[in-house]
């Protein structure tokens, strides 16, 4: 039985007809991890249970008996004795987690550098950067290691990192899916979500993991939509398109975004101009709030609880413990912590006025194809400097997309966001899903599995 390529539900019919075991299915994925992983270091571990359908998860995800690092040396040894609600619900589901996948240490990064276990290389070009901090999920599902994966995002980790390896990414609305059992970066930011190969996969996730959870809080009540079978409606919608998320992006990136618009409109959709904030002030307000609640979630790592001391912590955590703690110190407070809050309150007001008006809006994942190695020394902020399209609609708590929509002269992925008002993923999904069924994404999610073929 050939299995190569296949999607997660092409899969899961698999199994169902009784073509092929999940045994068999988890098996042929862990040959191919043991075949490339050596050099893309995608995953952390791997799992050799055998329950269901593989599926590779975050390494900030909680899982009983299974050591869970957020790629720090800090928990190196910490074997978690619960589950995260996210994987509890998937293994209730028949998926099996394979493996943990590599990471920005505690979720502190974009290119998934600043892991203490080594950087995950980019499949496309193993030269580059995946992404991040969901780089290790995104080049599994993209080098076909895993048919699909789970990230988690604080503000663009599962985006970017899906725009930069050529992938389908999407953070849900804020309180959509329960953040129990993940270990904490930014909690009023932090949302658990899919990267998978096709956006039938990322529904059929999404209506997995989504839900009220008892063990949260801040998880929605709001009844779960069948997001599987919400892509079959075609409604006509108004796309927005703001010059805002236009400005500093590369030339081809902008170049094949536009060329998408043009689909959207001859699939029938309107498009229409419309004012946002300026991004910019996503990134002044997410590096205030997000520094702040790095140094309170931090600060439980003392050594007691979890094995290894706070001398253990690498320099980009140590950054931004120390930055969070001054803007929560007595005298700052007011002057960035109060101000940074009551700027995300307009940010928050500027999108439902426009999705008053509009239903989605698209602009670029990112302002640029996956960076080189090392590249990110050069940016003191250069988490926020790639995620400056995402961190608006993170700062918000609305859910966003990205798909791919062609590639560069260099041959690298780029993505395009679909922004959507809040707890109307199926929205959002539909259309990203007419825009794969018109274009098949140019042949990107293709093109970067079969670089890593079978022989």
């Amino acid at each position: 039985m050939k299995l190569f390529g296949k999607s997660l539900l092409e899969l899961k019919k698999l199994v169902t007809q009784k073509e092929v075991s999940a045994p068999e299915v988890s098996s042929y994925f862990r040959k191919r991890i043991a075949k490339y992983n050596g050099v893309l270091n995608a995953f952390l571990s791997v799992v050799a249970e055998d329950g269901g359908l593989p599926i590779g998860v975050k390494d900030n995800f909680c899982t009983r008996g299974v050591r869970t690092t957020a790629s720090a040396k800090v928990l190196d040894d910490f074997i978690p004795p619960y589950e995260s609600t996210v994987t509890d619900r998937l293994k209730k589901n028949q998926l099996t987690v394979i493996g943990k996948t590599n990471m920005d240490a505690w979720a502190h990064g974009s290119s998934t550098e600043t892991s203490d276990y080594g950087p995950t290389k980019n499949p496309w070009d193993t030269t580059r950067a995946p992404g991040g901090s969901s780089g290790g999920s995104a080049a599994a599902v993209s080098a076909y290691l895993a048919p699909a994966a789970i990230g988690s995002e604080t503000a663009g980790s599962i985006r970017q990192p899906a725009s930069w390896c050529g992938v389908v990414g999407l953070k849900p609305t804020f309180g959509r899916v329960s953040r129990y059992g993940v270990v904490a970066m930014g909690s009023s930011f932090d949302c658990p979500g899919p990267i998978t190969a096709t956006v039938e996969d990322a529904a059929f996730i999404l209506g997995l993991i989504a839900g009220r959870d008892r063990y949260d809080a801040t998880s929605s009540p709001r009844p779960v939509p069948d997001y599987l079978s919400s892509l079959a409606e075609r409604r006509k919608l108004t796309v927005g398109v703001a010059e805002e998320y236009f400005d500093s992006v590369n030339v081809e990136v902008k170049a094949a975004v536009e060329k998408a618009v043009e689909i959207f409109q001859k699939l029938g959709h309107r498009v229409k101009k419309v004012r946002l904030l300026s991004p910019k002030y996503s990134i002044s307000v997410y590096t205030v709030l997000q520094r702040a609640e790095v140094s309170s979630n931090l600060a439980r790592y003392d050594g007691i609880r979890y094995g290894g001391s706070r001398a253990f912590f690498a320099a980009e955590a140590k950054k931004r413990i120390m930055l969070g703690a001054y803007t929560l110190s007595y005298g700052y407070y007011d002057a960035f912590y109060k101000k940074a809050q009551k700027v995300r309150t307009l940010i928050i007001k500027n999108f439902k006025e426009i999705f008053n008006d509009v239903d989605v809006i698209i602009s670029p994942t990112a302002p640029i194809t996956a960076l080189k190695l090392g590249e990110f020394e050069k940016y003191p902020f250069f988490g926020e400097v790639m995620d400056i399209l995402n961190e608006p609609a993170a700062v918000a708590g609305i859910p966003a997309v990205n798909i791919p929509c062609g590639t560069d002269t260099n041959g690298l992925p780029i993505g395009l966001q679909i922004m959507g008002n809040y707890f109307k993923e199926e929205t959002l999904l539909s259309l990203a899903y007419q825009f794969e069924k018109e274009t098949e994404f140019f042949g990107v999610i293709k093109k970067g599995i079969e670089n890593y073929k079978d022989d």
